[in-house]
């Protein structure tokens, strides 16, 4: 599989759905965006990691 984003574009992502006061749970973005949830599994060893980096725990 191919990255469609950047590491940097998704931890900036996870943080503007963050701000929005969205869900970051799992089942949550992986069907409202799909495209961020393979990328983050792209990057990441897991959903939580990626959560981490983006430094919104």
């Amino acid at each position: 599989m191919e990255a469609s984003l950047s590491n940097e574009q998704v931890i900036s992502r996870i943080q503007q759905i963050h701000q929005k006061g969205g869900s970051l749970g799992k089942k949550s973005v992986k069907s409202s965006d799909p495209e961020l949830m393979r990328n983050a599994l792209y990057y990441f060893p897991s959903w939580d990691n990626a959560i981490k980096a983006a430094g919104v725990e």
